[in-house]
């Protein structure tokens, strides 16, 4: 074998590693071959965190295509991601896309969920939205604002137990709490005596309690039945009542009226009231009478009307009657 023919068939060996290394290589860092054909589209997110190049794209876990560009846009505020999928895999634009993470310091990945698979499907050079990875930094940041205010209310509450401590807890009010235990109890037992000497009493005077018992509802049925006898003859003797009243209310109003007359002088009262000469000559005939019946009841009628004198010589007797008033002096 010539040299050149050696040296040629080792050529040859070599190329051939060299192209199924590099075959490997591609399968071991996550790329496509170049015997599958593929489709790309875009999505547009907010932030890309930690996604790179020749990411895989999952669906289910399962690797459907590679990211093959992030550009981002000339305002700054979004960027676009390119994706190229193996065209066997269609996807339903009803799809979600997920900039995920494998494990807690895993590479990420783009993420897809599919939901009803509904609606079209996603052609080369399509766009879509991704939602933005979850930003472990920010949730840090947040995380340490929010333990600085639990342990600001932490504090607080520590303040507001040992205030409670200083001025609920302290010994005098917990002198008085016992105290206060100690009456509620002495009053309780005082209370449980009271019910028991009331049992006592209700139990010793079960008769006596049930004959009033009875009584009373005997009275009440007697009053009841009054109440309806009442109602009876109150339903008979309605006229005979209604013109009873008819003659009050008469008879009241003659009374106001004579009252009336006598006010203003007119009739014998009337002048009684209103004559003075009248009116002290009927006051004299009544002290008069007054002490007439007086000397009547002193002295009788025959001592009244006749005064005895000694009978002298030659001289008849005589009777002298003697006035009302005279008698009295």
């Amino acid at each position: 074998m010539s040299k050149s023919r050696l040296e040629w068939k080792v050529g040859l060996f070599v190329f051939i590693g060299l192209v199924l290394l590099a075959g490997v290589l591609l399968e071991l860092s996550k790329g496509l071959t170049f015997f599958r054909p593929t489709y790309e589209i875009y999505l547009r997110a907010s932030n890309v965190g930690g996604l790179k190049t020749r990411a895989a794209v999952l669906m289910s876990g399962v690797q459907v295509g590679t990211v093959s560009d992030i550009k981002l846009a000339p305002d700054g505020k979004s960027v676009t991601i390119s994706l190229r999928l193996y065209k066997q895999y269609e996807i339903h634009k009803d799809a979600k896309f997920l900039i995920d993470q494998s494990g807690f310091l895993g590479d990420q990945f783009v993420a897809i969920e599919p939901t009803n698979n509904e609606g079209e499907t996603f052609r080369d050079q399509d766009h879509a939205e991704a939602q933005a990875p979850f930003n472990l930094q920010e949730f840090t940041r947040s995380a340490t604002g929010f333990i600085a205010r639990i342990d600001d209310t932490v504090k607080k509450l520590d303040d507001a137990l040992a205030n409670v401590t200083r001025l609920a807890l302290n010994p005098e009010t917990l002198t008085n709490l016992a105290t206060a235990v100690g009456n509620l109890r002495g009053f309780s037992e005082r209370a449980l005596v009271v019910v028991d000497n009331i049992n006592g009493l209700i139990a010793t005077n079960g008769p006596a309690i049930g004959h009033s018992a009875s009584n009373l509802v005997v009275f009440s049925q007697q009053l009841n039945q009054f109440a309806d006898g009442l109602n009876g003859v109150l339903a008979t003797n309605r006229e005979s009542i209604y013109d009873a009243v008819s003659n009050i209310k008469t008879s009241s109003d003659t009374l106001k009226n004579l009252l009336g007359d006598v006010q203003a002088g007119k009739g014998l009262a009337g002048d009684l009231l209103e004559n003075e000469q009248i009116a002290t000559n009927v006051s004299q005939i009544v002290q008069n009478l007054s002490i007439t019946t007086s000397n009547l009841n002193r002295l009788g009628l025959w001592g009244i009307l006749w005064q005895h004198k000694p009978v002298k010589a030659n001289e008849p007797p005589t009777h002298t009657l003697k006035t009302p008033k005279e008698l009295s002096e």
